[in-house]
């Protein structure tokens, strides 16, 4: 006798497999002082962990994530295909860290992130720009001052 119920089953387990290992990025993030060492009563929740496929098509290039109070950040489910990824961590008050990671198939990167404070005198200012280079800043290293300042 034939199971019809069988082929279906095993149907799904399989589904069940493909999406468990569907490719993801994710990992941790630490706020450190200039020194390395971890910061005392700040959390890292609310850093935005940004993914950008520099191999993708236009629709599939970039995704973000935003950090939990755990200081852990993950991809949504599917948005990550095969492909070479910028992944940059970016805080308002810190130094950008990036990292450049090769998804294959159905693998998984494990990235861990320690945001460099940067110190107040160390802030640039937007006044203007004489030169492209100085258009080129990292959004931590902003203090924006109204005009006329």
């Amino acid at each position: 006798m034939y199971n019809t119920k069988l082929p279906i089953l095993l149907l799904a387990a399989v589904a069940l497999l493909l999406a468990a290992c569907a490719p993801k990025i994710y990992g941790t993030v630490q706020l450190v002082d200039p020194e390395m060492k971890p910061l005392e009563g700040e959390s890292p929740e609310g850093t935005v962990i940004n993914m950008i496929n520099t191999t993708a098509n236009v629709e599939n290039a970039s995704t973000s994530a935003v950090v939990d109070e755990k200081g852990k950040f993950e991809s949504e489910k599917e948005s990550i295909v095969p492909g070479t990824y910028k992944v940059e961590a970016a805080r308002i008050g810190f130094e950008t860290e990036t990292h450049t990671v090769e998804i294959k198939g159905s693998s998984g990167k494990k990235l861990e992130f320690n945001l460099k404070k940067i110190e107040e005198g160390k802030r640039k200012s937007i006044q203007g720009a004489s030169s492209d280079a100085d258009k080129i800043i990292n959004p931590g290293e902003v203090n924006i001052m109204p005009p006329g300042m």
